[in-house]
């Protein structure tokens, strides 16, 4: 009875140990059910086998030695069979754990990535938001110093116009933005400093399609300062650089008078 006893507990304690591996991992659940069942198996077929001894050890009689030996030959068995289980379930219960201790490194490893990744979202998406608000500020700001020129508000006109080459020395706009600033001029009849600035339309945006018209504002400055020669020589040099462009035509048509 106290063999009986014995047995039960180490398989008792068998089937806890396995129960206590068990796992959020699907494959490791399955393995351990699949362990559980072998246990309680092996368990009913150590109760059947111990009801055997019993009933041996009660039939015990003159050949009691021999039945003896038997027993003993199958209490050897079932220890090897306990024995197996348990090693069983150290092998399961190792795999168990370094299954718990990858998946725990890869929910760690996804989550940094998760994280990095939501964060280089946010710069993106804060860049993107900046630039947005950027170009609607450029946009914003010559339309309104545009607006003052076309409202005759010409000195205001060239101060807008110059703030918005300062905040936004990147901008496109740029050459338009100087451009203007030589029409304010010469609407003023400031026609020496309408000049000037459209000079510097030409050096330094030559190839923007401000810059013909820019010639032909100088023409214009240079005729209403009696400089006519040098007019004329202005107008040639815009038909000759910029031939297709529609200040060209409007060069060709003033020599054209000029010369009859």
């Amino acid at each position: 009875m106290r063999l009986r006893i014995t047995l039960a507990l180490w398989a008792a304690l068998l089937a806890g140990a396995a129960h206590a591996a068990l796992f959020d991992d699907d494959e490791a659940r399955k393995q351990i059910f699949q362990l559980k069942n072998q246990v309680e198996a092996r368990q009913k077929a150590i109760e059947e086998r111990l009801s055997a001894i019993d009933a041996r050890l009660g039939q015990l009689d003159s050949s009691g030695q021999n039945r003896v030996v038997d027993l003993a030959q199958l209490i050897e068995s079932l220890r090897q069979d306990v024995a197996k289980l348990r090693g069983q379930i150290e092998v399961l219960s190792n795999q168990t754990e370094t299954l718990e201790r990858r998946q725990k490194d890869l929910y760690v490893d996804l989550d940094n990535r998760l994280r990095k990744l939501e964060q280089t979202q946010s710069q993106l998406q804060d860049k993107l938001s900046q630039g947005e608000r950027s170009a609607a500020a450029e946009k914003q700001a010559y339309e309104l110093a545009l607006n003052q020129f076309k409202l005759g508000n010409y000195q205001l006109a060239i101060t807008s116009f110059q703030n918005f080459m300062t905040n936004f020395a990147s901008s496109e706009l740029l050459p338009s933005a100087q451009y203007w600033i030589g029409n304010a001029y010469y609407a003023m009849r400031d026609y020496k400093s309408a000049i000037a600035a459209q000079q510097k339309v030409v050096k330094l945006w030559p190839e923007n399609s401000k810059a013909p018209d820019a010639l032909l504002n100088i023409a214009s400055s240079q005729g209403e300062l009696g400089q006519s020669p040098a007019a004329r020589e202005t107008l040639r040099a815009l038909v000759k650089k910029y031939p297709s462009s529609p200040a060209a035509e409007q060069a060709k048509q003033r020599l054209a008078t000029k010369s009859k």
